[in-house]
């Protein structure tokens, strides 16, 4: 019950005391102390008039705040106009103090939860299984760690300014209360009236806030499509058709944020009247109904125009973070996910490759569907594997599994007699070299592509032009006009299809690693670019362990063993010319490529 109840009404708290802690408590302590400062400050008026006046009791209309007065005569201070004024003043110079203490802790507190915040998000991130990656909706990634990121650090400024003003509306309440406890208990109830006023409003903003957040997942992703896809786009005069669809997104989160904003500018418009509103009442009610005198309520009134007024605020800055909802709700569920989705990983780390890989047994699952059954076999060190198969013959998913993108649902595998699940696999990765066949260019220079953002030193410079030289690809390089530092545009837009190939295959070449993952690297090539790095493939043999997946049987001929696969399962196993012998599928897919 007091879970539920903490879940329901302090979820905000829970978020950020979650990435801010003791902080936040800190915060609000210096946002009283302000409060505080002000209200004794405030204090001092009421004996400076009556000193002024001529009156014989200071005291008078202080209620229980008499004490500062008290005290000054306890402390042998004379009652004077000198003593008054400057206590006012230290009371006033101590909340500049604590005033600025508040603000820079702001700043502080701001800088240190958009770091926490962002570096939870990308670490997590990067530990999330790629199993779960490939369910995930990218739309949703890629608006959560831009546009939603920004929007949560905009609802924390909203939440600490209902911090704040939280803060200030107690103080200055029981302030009120300890001076005039009938006139606090009637303002009090105009402040209740207040908030249920403003709760249609707040329901209505969070409804809408939601809808931005999911509209905007919807427009990632259509952007993120545009551009994967924008030469089939353009080809096919399909941009504008395309472009329509995401024009109806925009326009329908803009309207969505036009209602929240015009409930924004009710409840900014609707501050000042309603605390007048209720002061005037309240002071009516009390002087002209129950006999009260004006005098006995001055104080209490500065204090309650003081919290009605930060109340507010703190209204108004719940309605502004409650315009965040979507995107707190949305963080709060990313974030969830990818710590639900995390890799099971082993502790202990391989520093290389030094004997053999092996399957035991090896099935696996991917949604509710077998796609490898039994798989048994051993790859030793340096030698060349290669996977042959029709589509859907499992050959990737085998891939992903040596890799260690995956781990076996049955079956075990062993790196050098250690099993998968006991490894730390980020080190066994890293001695992985792993091209594909649409070729990873990041949009910078050819020398920040080969050495992965290496160090720019002159012996990192020999070995990323010995990694392009391997690859068959130096000399191209070194007739660009800037040499390694030439920009290769966005993907790589700037150089051939089989020059992209060759400057990935030279980034893994430049690493130091043990085994060369190739994904049917060359199938998207022209025959003699293709020839061309199969000859540089072909060079590196005995060198490293190589695990290819051929589309083009000419690539694997001189593999030391080639593994047929047919509906998750290995069909046949052997040399190139063990399988034509053997295996009459493999013989049948050889004639068909009349090679």
């Amino acid at each position: 019950m007091a879970n539920s109840f903490l879940k329901k009404h302090f979820t905000y708290f829970r978020f950020f005391y979650g990435f801010l802690g003791h902080r936040l408590i800190v915060a609000f302590g210096l946002s009283m102390g302000v409060a505080l400062m002000d209200g004794l400050g405030l204090t001092m008026f009421i004996p400076l008039l009556t000193l002024i006046d001529g009156g014989i009791a200071p005291e008078e209309g202080l209620g229980k705040l008499s004490f500062v007065v008290n005290g000054l005569e306890a402390l042998g201070i004379p009652f004077t106009l000198a003593s008054i004024l400057v206590l006012m003043m230290l009371f006033f110079i101590a909340k500049g103090a604590f005033r600025f203490m508040e603000s820079y802790y702001r700043v502080r507190m701001r800088r240190f939860f958009t770091l926490r915040l962002r570096f939870q998000t990308i670490d997590r991130l990067s530990a999330l299984s790629y199993k779960t990656f490939v369910l995930s909706d990218s739309g949703k990634i890629q608006n959560t760690i831009s546009g939603e990121m920004e929007r949560v650090v905009a609802a924390w400024h909203s939440y600490r300014s209902v911090l704040q003003a939280g803060a200030m509306v107690l103080v200055y309440t029981l302030l009120a209360f300890s001076v005039n406890v009938q006139f606090s208990l009637l303002v009090a109830l105009g402040a209740v009236a207040i908030n249920a006023l403003y709760a249609g409003l707040y329901k209505r903003t969070k409804s809408l806030s939601r809808q931005v957040t999911n509209l905007n997942h919807f427009f990632q992703g259509f952007l993120i499509q545009q551009v994967a896809y924008f030469k089939y786009l353009k080809a096919t005069g399909k941009q504008h058709v395309y472009g329509r669809k995401m024009k109806d997104k925009i326009v329908e989160i803009e309207d969505s944020h036009h209602r929240m904003g015009f409930i924004g500018s009710a409840v900014e418009a609707l501050k000042e009247p309603l605390v007048v509103m209720i002061v005037v009442g309240v002071i009516l009610l009390e002087v002209l109904v129950l006999g009260g005198a004006f005098s006995a309520i001055i104080l209490s009134l500065l204090f309650f125009y003081r919290a009605l007024t930060f109340l507010i605020a703190f209204q108004s800055g719940w309605n502004s973070l409650l315009t965040f909802q979507g995107s707190l709700g949305n963080l709060m569920e990313f974030l969830e996910e990818l710590k639900s989705g995390q890799d099971q990983d082993g502790k202990q780390p391989l520093d290389r490759f030094r004997d053999a890989m092996e399957f035991q047994q090896v099935c696996f699952t991917y949604q509710n569907t077998r796609v490898l059954h039994d798989i048994s076999f051993t790859l030793p060190r340096n030698q060349t594997l290669a996977l042959v198969g029709e589509s859907g013959s499992g050959k990737t998913t085998l891939m992903n599994l040596i890799a260690g993108l995956a781990l076996p649902d049955r079956g075990e595998i062993f790196v050098d007699g250690i099993s998968m699940v006991n490894i730390k696999r980020e080190s066994f990765q890293a001695r992985i070299g792993y091209i594909t066949q649409e070729p990873v260019i990041f949009s910078d220079t050819v020398f920040n592509n080969v050495s992965f953002w290496d160090r720019d030193t002159p012996e990192n410079r020999k070995r990323a032009q010995e990694a392009l030289q391997k690859a068959s690809v130096w000399n191209f390089v070194d007739s660009l006009e800037k040499g390694l530092d030439t920009p290769l545009g966005n993907a790589g837009i700037l150089v051939s299809g089989g020059q992209k190939q060759r400057i990935s295959i030279a980034r893994e070449l430049y690493k130091d690693v043990d085994i060369l993952l190739m994904d049917e690297a060359t199938s998207a090539l022209d025959s003699e670019t293709e020839r061309a790095i199969q000859e540089n493939i072909e060079a590196l043999k005995g060198k490293y362990t190589i695990v290819m997946i051929a589309h083009r049987l000419s690539t694997v001929k001189h593999a030391d063993r080639i593994l047929h696969m047919h509906e998750g399962s290995i069909t046949h196993s052997g040399s190139f010319e063990e399988l034509i012998t053997h295996s009459g599928a493999f013989k049948k897919m050889v004639e068909l490529q009349e090679f």
